[in-house]
């Protein structure tokens, strides 16, 4: 380690996720879970794939908690959730059926065909509240309110490792693009980890001033880029573990972090109801601020709502406190779609790598749209 870790502060304790989200009527602590699935329509918890011309849509069940995190494999082709459901579900990973009683659980879906849930992952203690895909589409990383992350081996079905010595609720992750993956996550505790992702154990770790609510790692792996409570994106020199330097704009929590595919972009969204385009290249001016995008809304819960480009870097996509999604023309900051349906916070988004498909995820369910999406639940679009 580099430093000394410091004593976990009441201030960064799990009242946490009360000053920045109202507490709703599920209990964080006790159910939760990450969700994976191949196509069949379930009740509750559930995915929609839709598409922007004909607004067609499937709804992709299996979580009954609210779900917190959803992401396309690189090929498209497969679909991981997050959330925080004690369901019982009875999933595929193998030839014999397997049920889960009372636990926390990831959940894959498959994107094509009837879109069937294949598998159930189980062993966080906590609320899923990230997840992200290894290059490969083998692995699942994830981050939980448990203070842990873990690795999944989609193979076996089987947890690969647990990541342990964040001391509060792990809010965010990401993973590298090139070379060996290595693990970055921010928490409340006010620190960022570095892990390897073949060791249980931090490879090194960068303390902050307040707790983090979002990252993103550049391609490069020279930059690191994290949110804060404070409203500010900081820029973190990768080499010396030392601020680059700071974003100023949000007005409010910045919830979520996104780089672009070119890797000229970072994507920010906040509680403030905004999201922020800034440039992230080399030699870019003081003022970094971009663009900025209105017409979502916070709401009453405060979650950590989140914003994707889409691959050609011409969209963007962000859940809605209000129960819609918001599409805008990146070029133009015109709101293309507000798209209703959901009955709860849509906390995440995500667009499919190479198809006009995206999805979002809600209070129990998951939409997938083509190229339009639509909240409220699990449906697909075709």
């Amino acid at each position: 380690m580099a430093a000394e870790k410091r004593p976990a502060s009441d201030a960064f304790g799990s009242s946490q996720l009360v000053v920045k989200r109202q507490k709703s009527n599920i209990d964080v602590g006790n159910a939760q879970a990450v969700a994976v699935s191949d196509g069949r329509a379930r009740p509750n918890g559930a995915l929609v794939q839709a598409s922007f011309g004909s607004l067609e849509r499937s709804e992709l069940s299996g979580h009954t908690g609210e779900i917190f995190a959803t992401r396309f494999d690189p090929t498209g082709n497969l679909i991981a959730s997050g959330s925080m459901d004690r369901s019982i579900s009875t999933i595929r990973l193998s030839t014999e059926p397997r049920s889960y009683a009372d636990v926390y659980t990831l959940v894959l879906w498959r994107t094509y065909g009837q879109c069937e849930n294949y598998g159930v992952l189980t062993g966080h203690k906590g609320a899923v509240l990230d997840l992200h895909w290894s290059r490969n589409s083998e692995v699942i990383f994830s981050a939980s309110a448990d203070m842990t992350l873990a690795s999944w081996d989609l193979e076996t079905g089987f947890r690969i490792r647990r990541y342990e010595g964040h001391e509060e609720v792990v809010n965010c992750l990401d993973v590298s693009k090139r070379g060996e993956e290595l693990l970055v996550s921010g928490s409340d505790d006010g620190f960022i980890y570095i892990w390897d992702s073949r060791q249980k154990r931090a490879i090194d770790e960068i303390a902050t001033p307040f707790p983090v609510t979002s990252i993103a790692l550049s391609e490069a792996m020279n930059e690191l880029y994290t949110g804060s409570i404070d409203n500010d994106i900081r820029v973190w020199d990768m080499r010396h573990k030392s601020i680059y330097h700071t974003m100023s704009g949000h007005t409010d929590t910045v919830t979520s972090l996104h780089i672009s595919s070119d890797n000229q972009a970072l994507l920010s969204y906040g509680h403030d109801g905004t999201a922020r385009t800034w440039n992230i290249q080399a030699f870019a001016p003081t003022d970094r601020q971009m663009q900025s995008y209105v017409g979502a809304h916070t709401g009453l819960e405060k979650n950590f709502v989140r914003a994707r480009f889409n691959s050609k870097g011409d969209r963007i996509i962000a859940g809605s406190g209000d129960g819609t999604v918001v599409v805008w023309d990146v070029q133009s900051t015109k709101l293309s779609y507000k798209l209703p349906g959901h009955k709860g916070v849509v906390n995440d988004v995500d667009f499919a790598p190479h198809e006009p498909i995206s999805k979002t995820h809600f209070y129990r369910r998951i939409h997938l749209f083509l190229s339009l999406i639509r909240p409220s639940h699990v449906r697909l679009f075709g």
